[in-house]
């Protein structure tokens, strides 16, 4: 592999779980200093993909490099120069600050002399200095999420997994775990990998891929993404959507209809502030209402994958999916505590 530039690089990467194909051959890079997005409707392999690259399990076939170091061949070196926050709480809410740092600081062997420095260096970076020495169980959603970013950060890794790392927090503290991510990229040169439902957060990102049902589908700036979504995005409702469907497809044989399952009267076209004043003045149908706007990434998200980026609730696949992470941990492999 040319790993010129390039912190990670994917080489047909698949994970099996029986015969659930969770992940089918994923191949991608990221550039060393980026933030990269992943993005995926629920059950398309975001979080089975993570945990190979961290080492939590092992590829069926196939394989990646991180810094340098083959995730199946040099598990302890990759485990090194990485960093995981995962999506779900992971600190010991009865120890403080300090202490849930100095515990990762063991399992790490950071030296006794660095330790106490770059413990202060990192609640320092998260504002949370003053608040060192209070049990972690008085602290609020933001407050944890912010020691989970320093408590990955203390070993100096190169590359820093984020699994949703900001979901549940209220608007105002997304906000401000932003404000400290692009910190860190900046004043640490460090690769961010992240995971997120937000896709206001997926727009921070250099690069984005897009995967589903076990495969990247688009990867790309979130610029590019949107632009080739294609024209404006227009939705109407009318009086009678089904006969409106009918008229616009006869009408327009070239509209490209976005699948969107709660909007059945969604399309893109080319100039539609010219487009849409032509439609109302001819249109069989009486229109409600018309809203037009240029693409969003929640655009891109519908248009590739026919879903929603926050469908939430039964999804079969995805619960299969971490119950097997949970058990199909190859031997000798184990989750970081993180």
């Amino acid at each position: 592999m040319n790993n010129n530039g390039v912190i990670i690089q994917t080489e047909d990467l698949v994970k099996k779980f029986g015969d659930l194909v969770a992940v089918d051959s994923v191949n991608f890079e990221v550039m060393a200093g980026e933030v990269f997005g992943f993005l995926g409707p629920n059950g398309a392999g975001k979080t089975t993909t993570m945990n190979m690259l961290s080492t939590i399990l092992r590829p069926t076939s196939g394989t990646a490099v991180i810094n340098g170091w083959d995730i199946v061949d040099h598990q302890n070196e990759v485990r090194e120069s990485i960093g995981m926050v995962f999506q779900d709480p992971s600190l010991d809410d009865t120890l403080t600050a300090r202490e849930n740092l100095e515990f990762h600081a063991v399992v790490y062997h950071i030296a006794r002399g660095e330790r106490e420095r770059r413990m202060e260096e990192v609640l320092d970076m998260v504002s949370l200095s003053e608040r060192a020495d209070d049990r972690v169980e008085t602290y609020s959603g933001g407050m944890k999420r912010r020691l989970e970013i320093a408590r990955g950060l203390l070993h100096y890794p190169k590359v820093l997994f984020l699994d949703e790392p900001t979901i549940g927090l209220d608007p105002q503290t997304r906000n401000y775990i932003w404000e400290y991510i692009e910190d860190l990229k900046q004043r640490e040169g460090i690769t961010i990998f992240l995971t997120t439902h937000y896709m206001e957060e997926a727009e921070h990102c250099d690069r984005i891929a897009v995967i589903d049902v076990g495969k990247i589908i688009a990867l790309d700036t979130p610029e590019k993404l949107k632009d080739d979504v294609g024209g404006d995005v227009i939705r109407l409702t009318t009086e009678d959507d089904d006969a409106a469907l009918a008229e616009l497809t006869s009408r327009y044989p070239d509209l490209d209809m976005l699948n969107d399952p709660e909007c059945k009267l969604c399309f893109e076209r080319e100039h539609g502030e010219e487009f849409v004043p032509e439609l109302i003045r001819e249109f069989g149908v009486k229109i409600v209402s018309i809203n037009i706007h240029r693409p969003t990434l929640d655009d891109v998200f519908l248009k590739l994958t026919g879903k929603e980026i926050r469908d939430e609730g039964g999804d079969r696949k995805e619960a299969m999916m971490k119950l097997a992470s949970r058990r199909g941990a190859a031997p000798g492999t184990r989750s970081r505590g993180r």
